[in-house]
């Protein structure tokens, strides 16, 4: 069992963006910085049930595979939830539809925690408002072995990082500048002590960035 953590960041930094309106949630530089990630066969295929074989393959479709591989349990934050965009909405259900990628138990860290919502596919939803240390131990509990993935966001990401907590932090730096947002790296200096970090480069142009304990 692993826990591991795979995030898209800027050349910056940043793994979130700041230019969200409320015709564009996500903000314009979003598709910028999981453009590649997004145009793979496996994202098309796993989130779009595109079955066509479109999108691309090669290192960018390679790490997009890894990401669904092997994983029990799942935690994240609640604005990786979407939580923060609809705090009062107790219809709201998430991002992704009636049948969530996940397709195992995912733990929504958040302050106001609510019943836990089961989806197609597999995926249920549990509201916790709680350390990362117990979250994990309760992704460990029904992961039937398999992995815990950390999936965000950055400020999530970091406390788990923090807590050393994560064997495996898988980051695919975009080639570009965001000059805002929340910075993955902030107050984790020395991270690398204790990994062994290797570095592979896309034809995207997306450096796959590893640290692996």
């Amino acid at each position: 069992m692993v826990v591991r953590v795979d995030l898209m960041i800027s050349l910056d930094g940043f793994a979130t963006t700041t230019d969200q309106t409320p015709d564009v949630p996500f903000g314009e530089d979003w598709s910028r910085l999981v453009g590649a990630y997004v145009a793979t066969r496996t994202f098309r295929e796993r989130v779009f049930k595109d079955t066509s074989g479109a999108g691309t393959t090669g290192v960018d479709d390679d790490y997009a595979k890894s990401y669904f591989e092997n994983v029990g349990a799942e935690i994240m934050g609640a604005g990786m939830f979407g939580l923060h965009n609809f705090p009062e909405d107790p219809n709201w259900r998430g991002w992704w539809g009636d049948e969530p990628p996940f397709r195992c138990p995912v733990f929504v860290l958040t302050h106001k925690p609510r019943p836990s919502l089961e989806m197609a596919g597999g995926t249920i939803f549990h509201f916790l408002s709680t350390t990362p240390a117990d979250a994990l131990q309760r992704a460990v509990s029904v992961a039937g072995g398999k992995d815990v993935r950390v999936g965000g966001g950055a400020t999530v990401a970091r406390d788990f990082l923090k807590a050393g907590l994560v064997d495996r932090l898988h980051v695919a730096i975009a080639p570009i500048l965001l000059g805002r947002g929340i910075r993955l790296w902030d107050d984790l200096r020395g991270l690398e002590a204790g990994f062994e970090v290797k570095t592979e480069t896309a034809p995207s142009g997306t450096i796959h960035l590893t640290f692996q304990r």
